[in-house]
């Protein structure tokens, strides 16, 4: 990944609403200083790394690397069109966790690493370790973590009354 003209502006991207928002604020970024956007996807292999030892079977690894860059893809075209962002992009998709692949991503010290923080339960905490703080505390970068959109809560609360099948005012949407 080499630096084209500016600073390189590396974008963590999962799909989810918040890694779309951030794709959007390291884009702005990346124009307002004249930089490269990189939007990394991190993958592994179904089971994570250690459920994976046993069979390394290099066609199914080759068609999980295949589907991480269908769902990159997919996210960079969600967010910015077919006609792409107004930036240089560089779009990689690369095997690890997604911290570690990160802040290995935006390892100059003149890198901004920007990612979505996504809102956090109790229960999605104990279960699944922040990316945005494993970014913070082990970054040589600037880290910009970009908070939730607020209309991604309101999303969410018309998900949670649909899949309660709970009635629905459509009067409260329009406000």
């Amino acid at each position: 990944m080499d630096r084209i003209g500016g600073r390189r502006v590396v974008a963590g991207v999962s799909g989810s609403l918040g890694s779309l928002t951030a794709l959007h604020r390291a884009a702005r970024e990346a124009a307002h200083g004249g930089g490269t956007l990189v939007a990394v996807l991190a993958w592994a292999p179904p089971g994570g790394e250690l459920g994976h030892r046993g069979s390394l079977d290099p066609d199914l690894l080759a068609q999980c690397r295949a589907m991480a860059a269908e769902r990159l893809l997919t996210a960079l075209d969600t967010a910015f069109g077919p006609a792409g962002p107004a930036v240089p992009l560089e779009a990689t998709v690369v095997r690890g966790t997604p911290g570690a692949v990160l802040v290995e991503a935006a390892r100059a010290a003149e890198d901004l690493l920007v990612l979505g923080t996504g809102p956090r339960g109790r229960l999605r905490r104990a279960l699944r370790p922040s990316v945005a703080r494993y970014c913070l505390a082990h970054a040589s970068c600037p880290v910009l973590a970009v908070p939730p959109s607020p209309l991604e809560h309101e999303l969410a609360a018309v998900h949670r009354l649909v899949t309660w099948r709970r009635p629905l005012d459509a009067r409260e949407l329009a406000e």
